[in-house]
């Protein structure tokens, strides 16, 4: 059986991804850093499941756990926001941002790379956004950590490439959560051309394909935004 981790799968992606790979027959580790009750609500529902707590911003919570894991395919799905007008932002509302999707990616990756480079096999999916493509006002920390893990994307690609490896990204654009229930989405469906929000399930079809299908593509970034992000 083919094993994916999840990271943030509490999360309306990361349970959406949880649910497709499982649903395509893999064993899941379902990360969670906090949202314990929603994590064991998760995995109870899945018959092939484990959960993984620790916080992706820890290198050695991170290197502990998952050293000696061995997968097929990662996603690295958690991720934060802390928005707020740039001479407004706090130093703890930037690092925070980065210090999750840029640092905690990099120590994920790195964990687990290691088996994928011996087994000289491997896919790994980052969650971006189309923030970190065109900019968002409110979100320079958003868009500046979202922006690195594209650029990253693109980099390792090349690094590990000669080990069958492929790396790859997804850059959602307004999918619904419980975020986006706070929002006013009439105006913001007028920017985009499909006229409506993206679905989480609709972000997991593209993160399994190029995590399980897209064999001849690596380095690239798949906008899903529904046409608002051209």
């Amino acid at each position: 059986m083919k094993k994916v981790l999840i990271t943030g799968s509490t999360g309306a992606i990361g349970e959406a991804c949880a649910r497709y790979f499982h649903d395509n027959g893999y064993f899941v580790y379902l990360h969670y850093r906090a949202n314990q009750e929603k994590a064991k609500e998760l995995n109870n529902e899945l018959s092939n499941s484990k959960l993984l707590q620790f916080d992706i911003t820890k290198k050695d919570e991170v290197v502990s756990i998952l050293e000696d894991l061995e997968l097929d395919v990662l996603v690295n799905n958690a991720g934060i926001t802390r928005d707020n007008l740039f001479f407004w932002m706090s130093d703890e509302e930037w690092s925070d941002v980065i210090d999750t999707s840029v640092n905690g990616t990099f120590y994920v990756t790195k964990a687990i790379l290691k088996k994928m480079i011996l087994n000289k096999k491997g896919s790994i999916v980052n969650v971006a956004s189309v923030s970190g493509l065109v900019g968002n006002a409110g979100q320079t920390n958003y868009s500046a950590a979202k922006g690195a893990m594209i650029a990253f994307t693109k980099a390792l690609s090349v690094e590990v490439a000669r080990y069958n490896i492929r790396i790859n990204a997804v850059a959602p654009g307004l999918i619904e959560s419980d975020m986006t229930k706070e929002l006013d989405l009439k105006e913001m469906k007028k920017a985009i051309p499909l006229k409506r929000i993206g679905q989480p399930e609709e972000v997991a079809e593209c993160v399994f394909f190029l995590g399980d299908k897209a064999s001849y593509v690596t380095g690239e970034t798949l906008n899903i935004s529904g046409g608002m992000v051209r």
